[in-house]
């Protein structure tokens, strides 16, 4: 290829209705343009601050440790699990969709002796069924996933907290589909440690992970704190954390007043971050949750009134992302692509079993609002009269609207 003759690509806009990426907010957008300064000018000191206060609230948590990572919501999870696991350990993880399967894996990669159940897909844990594994397996570490985007279910997590705190168990919880759009009360409901990424409700870009973590964690981080070699020639610990990038003990340092020249932060990503987490408290987290419900909901209802049917258990459906069947006689690949091509509207196929069988809608972040859902609803009918399938025609829009007008 000649590369003098490659032009600038010109990129239109999507209507993003997926499960993640989702539309970034012009406001972060623009955030983004801001000029470049050093990781340690005053000013960029300044944001990492006010950023770790409104990770803070947006995790509805008092912990001191909460700050983003460089890196998609999974650096974060493998984070806190490299962090708090050290090879022997007792970990439990509970599999009620792909991204449990991608905690154990997570979890075995540092060693520790990893103990999973697995339900039907669709389903959610009772408690009574979580605290019987518990009991069998004796963790020293239970990870879960509590909006698994990869089924549209959401997993109950107060009395599960509740038991983790009692017996000692450190509970991370894998939140990067929930925080921002609904209900999550890291403190109220006993959590350790939590993850969210910037990409889903926070509508930012991308590549940051956000986590929050007690003083539980801390003491556990601390005790296997190791700075490279370059920093401190004397820094020698047998425990250190398997990863150096993921080290949250010099990460923790980096978001410290000692401000550990880790890495060079991702300085455009912060800036984003930083906007995406004043827009949610601006809007108010509260205002922000019953927004995300409102939308899904009428989606929900209009799809439904189509004639499309919801997968899984409906009274623990997630309030951002849904997994509908697809209509009988669909070629999924084929009506996605054409509703790219067409309207220039996004949305997912479903993960392993279900690939074939459902599309996994979300409205999540700024993706999350009226005019995407009425736009979607209008481009599927089209779409699958188009295709020959046997639908209820002129019913979404109304079905979407009545939610609405409630």
């Amino acid at each position: 290829m000649n590369m003098t003759n490659v032009k600038q690509p010109f990129i239109e806009r999507h209507i993003i209705m997926t499960p993640g990426p989702v539309e970034v907010h012009p406001n972060v957008l623009k955030a983004m343009q801001s000029p470049i300064i050093g990781q340690f000018d005053e000013k960029f000191l300044s944001l990492m601050d006010e950023t770790m206060e409104m990770t803070r609230e947006i995790f509805q948590t008092k912990n001191h440790w909460a700050y983003p990572i460089v890196g998609t919501a999974r650096a974060g999870i493998e984070a806190l699990l490299s962090a708090t696991l050290e090879p022997g350990d007792k970990a439990y993880v509970p599999i009620f969709g792909r991204f449990g399967h991608l905690i154990a894996e997570i979890a075995k990669r540092t060693k520790a002796n990893v103990h999973t159940s697995e339900i039907p897909l669709g389903e959610v844990y009772s408690f009574e069924t979580l605290k019987k594994e518990i009991d069998a397996s004796n963790p020293k570490v239970v990870a879960i996933v509590h909006g698994e985007s990869s089924t549209g279910m959401m997993q109950p997590l107060k009395a599960l907290g509740k038991y983790c705190q009692k017996q000692g168990i450190i509970l991370i919880v894998d939140a990067v589909a929930t925080i921002g759009g609904t209900d999550f009360k890291m403190d109220e409901w006993g959590i350790d440690g939590a993850i969210t990424g910037s990409q889903k409700c926070l509508a930012a870009p991308a590549g940051m992970a956000l986590i929050s973590y007690n003083k539980k964690i801390e003491s556990i981080i601390n005790a296997r704190e190791k700075y490279d070699q370059g920093l401190d020639p004397n820094s020698i610990n047998d425990r250190m954390i398997s990863s150096n990038y993921l080290d949250l003990s010099q990460l923790q340092a980096y978001w410290s007043p000692k401000r550990l020249n880790h890495h060079t932060e991702a300085t455009s990503m912060l800036y984003a971050v930083h906007e995406a987490l004043r827009l949610t408290l601006e809007e108010g987290l509260d205002k922000s949750i019953k927004r995300h419900t409102l939308n899904m909901n009428a989606l929900s209802e209009g799809l439904k009134a189509m004639g499309l049917h919801a997968f899984g258990d409906k009274t623990n459906h997630l309030p951002t992302i849904k997994c509908f069947y697809i209509p009988k006689g669909i070629d999924s690949v084929a009506f996605r692509q054409k509703l790219v091509n067409d309207y220039h509207i996004e949305i997912a196929p479903g993960f392993g079993p279900l690939k074939d069988n459902v599309w996994r809608i979300g409205a999540l972040g700024y993706s999350s609002r009226k005019q995407n859902v009425l736009i979607l609803l209008n481009a599927i009918e089209s779409l699958l009269l188009y295709y020959g399938a046997s639908i209820n025609t002129g019913k979404a829009f109304l079905a979407a609207n009545k939610v609405y007008k409630k």
